[in-house]
């Protein structure tokens, strides 16, 4: 077992690649805490894999103190929340939409280094995944503001990385591609996921099929494990080669 005595936190984790994620690392022996605002899908996901649920808003530093108290031996964190508008033009994006993408998306980002790093600098090190996005390497049309908020995030990765590594913390990132089993799917297709829609986007995957959670889960297993502890400030397209 890769993470046999390690605990970790996984944000957004009562669907989509968030649940993919608590799943495989509890089989691979993580004590995990499920982090998300929907109470009973959160619930029902840390009793199946045997975890614990923590209902915290990630956009709030009061949640995100209570999130990590609830986790004092805390390994691996894993900043997997995001949000979206939906796809539209850039300048039809409200003022609101802007700063709750910001604020999901970046925002946690930074609260959660705010209160991990401290702890992993007690404990000697840690290591935190943060999931990015395909669209802050190659952006999308219509999805402006959703793809720059991701390239922040790959940015913030690989700085704290080279400002914590000194501190035994690795931080890395793992871009995932479209995939129609997230809850957010329809806002970047800019409506219902038709078969025509589906077509459209697997056209542009060189590999011929969408990203699904067990891929981005074992992505972020090989980073939270120790075989990776030579590798941090790294961002791993898991995308099909649509970024080559």
């Amino acid at each position: 077992m890769r993470l046999k005595g390690k605990t970790a936190i996984v944000t957004g984790a009562a669907s989509g690649f968030g649940a993919g994620i608590a799943r495989r690392f509890a089989e691979e022996g993580a004590r995990v805490i499920v982090n998300d605002l929907d109470d009973a899908r959160g619930r029902s996901m840390a009793e199946s894999i045997g975890g614990k649920f923590v209902r915290a808003d990630v956009t709030r530093a009061d949640d995100w103190r209570r999130l990590v108290d609830a986790a004092p031996e805390l390994d691996i964190l894993v900043n997997n929340a995001g949000w979206t508008h939906r796809n539209k033009p850039y300048l039809e994006v409200s003022e609101s939409e802007f700063d709750k993408v910001y604020a999901v998306n970046v925002k946690s980002v930074y609260l959660s280094a705010l209160h991990v790093v401290p702890l992993f600098r007690r404990r000697g090190g840690g290591c935190i995944v943060n999931i990015a996005s395909t669209a802050g390497v190659r952006p999308r049309p219509g999805l402006t503001v959703y793809n720059s908020s991701k390239g922040a995030v790959i940015i913030m990765s690989k700085s704290m990385a080279a400002e914590f590594g000194p501190d035994r913390i690795r931080v890395n990132c793992v871009n995932p591609v479209f995939s129609p089993d997230t809850a957010l799917s329809a806002d970047f297709a800019g409506g219902a996921i038709t078969e025509e829609a589906k077509k459209r986007f697997l056209a542009t995957i060189p590999l011929g099929r969408f990203s699904t959670p067990v891929d981005i889960a074992n992505a972020c297993l090989f980073l939270a494990s120790d075989e990776a502890a030579m590798v941090s400030g790294a961002c791993l397209e898991v995308d099909g080669a649509r970024c080559v």
